[in-house]
């Protein structure tokens, strides 16, 4: 498929078959290319927890919300693979504190905007991207701010890693 033709079917789908499952080749497939986005000083400060088990879903969806039903949920909830994209600020800090970028000093108002999460999202869109031309529909969301530490205990993700995002991909 062309680029262009990628591009323009593109959609957030936020309702997948539940008998049709992604298998874990073509996940990495996707997640080879989305390491190819772009980062500031090639720091590639992402970090990706893919779900793909119905032990691990279920988790992700206990910890992310408070368990009232609701229509978009239990249509999310069918999506048989979940990619929570993550951000490391510090990486960026420790990449640009080497004498090659010398801002030794890791003072974060050198980034008036945060790359970390720029970076982790141009990493999210190529994911998407990956997924339409690979036949599958997905979808990008946002875990609630509220609900991180419980998304991080329940994956054992460390604290310096912020949720960007997540991905659903399914048929």
């Amino acid at each position: 498929m062309e680029f262009a033709e990628v591009v323009r079917r593109r959609r957030m789908v936020r309702s997948y078959d539940p008998d049709r499952a992604v298998g874990r080749q073509t996940v990495t497939d996707l997640l080879r290319l989305a390491i190819r986005a772009p980062s500031a000083g090639h720091t590639q400060g992402w970090r990706f927890v893919v779900l793909d088990d119905i032990t691990s879903r279920t988790a992700f969806w206990s910890a992310t919300s408070d368990g009232e039903p609701d229509r978009w949920r239990s249509r999310m909830q069918q999506a048989p693979v979940l990619i929570v994209c993550l951000s490391d600020k510090t990486a960026y800090l420790d990449r640009y504190a080497e004498p090659d970028k010398g801002w030794t000093d890791r003072d974060e108002s050198h980034w008036p905007v945060p790359y970390w999460h720029v970076d982790t999202g141009m990493a999210a869109m190529i994911l998407l991207l990956a997924a339409q031309e690979a036949g599958l529909a997905a979808c990008f969301f946002g875990v609630p701010a509220e609900r991180w530490a419980t998304l991080r205990s329940a994956f054992d993700i460390p604290h310096r890693l912020e949720p960007v995002g997540v991905v659903s991909l399914g048929y």
